[in-house]
């Protein structure tokens, strides 16, 4: 059984320093945190010319409110002054008890040592760069590879395109079965921190709706949790003393799943 908090007891601030990271890391900082409860703040800080272009597409999509810092004077990084003041501000009004800093930067490593002083858990979502200093502040350091060049993953279900029939037209076919890589992953995130390397199904289904909130099995061609999690030869699905359902990882498998399939 895992020893992460129950669904809905959490509530996550995901503060991002745009200025010291890339717009590709915020889709696995969501689903790291995913994990740990409900994400009820999503900040990103950086100055005008930071959080232009490429951050203000992946900001907008993410639903992430963007925290613009004008520069007052050359060298003084306010965005970074911000982003500690409003952390500092989420604890003591209680909106957040779980805080996800998405940086490299080793500035930050006070203000996870005073968070964590007042009972506050701290995350880091960090490149391999990221200093030892900043990664022993906090609770559980994430590290994020930049992504090698490779065959390009499923869209998440809430970007998937349903076809929206005519009137008079003949309904479409039934969409073919799929399995789509996430689940692997999410399976492999839950059930790696747990003493029996397994996820119970309702904390398994949570979390991917938490990831992806139009995330449906049915949109994949499946009637249910379940019977997707069935169809992965990477996944042993069982049923436990008093009726409910676990899922693990087969330890023999050890080869990567394909983006458009995950066996």
């Amino acid at each position: 059984m895992s020893e992460k908090k129950d669904a809905g007891e959490g509530r996550v601030a995901v503060l991002v320093d745009c200025d010291n990271t890339t717009p590709e890391v915020l889709e696995h900082a969501l689903r790291v945190v995913a994990q740990f409860g409900r994400v009820v703040l999503r900040r990103g800080y950086g100055n005008h010319t930071t959080l232009a272009n490429r951050w203000q597409d992946a900001l907008v999509r993410l639903a992430f409110t963007p925290c613009l810092q004008y520069q007052y004077a050359a060298g003084k990084n306010t965005s970074d002054i911000a982003l500690a003041l409003d952390a500092i501000e989420a604890l003591f009004d209680r909106r957040a008890d779980t805080f996800c800093l998405v940086t490299s930067d080793s500035d930050f490593a006070y203000l996870c040592r005073k968070l964590r002083e007042r009972g506050a858990t701290v995350h880091i979502v960090g490149e391999s760069k990221t200093p030892a200093a900043l990664r022993n502040a906090s609770d559980q350091f994430f590290e994020w590879a930049r992504p090698t060049a490779e065959a390009p993953e499923m869209p998440p279900a809430g970007l998937a395109k349903a076809k929206v029939e005519a009137p008079g037209t003949e309904p479409s076919k039934p969409l073919p079965k799929r399995r789509p890589r996430f689940v692997i992953e999410a399976v492999s995130l839950l059930a790696g921190d747990t003493s029996e390397g397994k996820v119970h199904l309702g904390p398994l289904g949570q979390y991917l709706k938490r990831t992806d909130p139009a995330f449906t099995p049915k949109l994949y061609g499946h009637s249910g949790l379940l019977d997707m999690l069935r169809t992965y030869d990477r996944l042993t699905v069982q049923q436990e003393t008093g009726g409910y359902w676990t899922v693990r990882l087969k330890e023999a498998e050890a080869s990567e799943a394909t983006p458009a399939d995950a066996h």
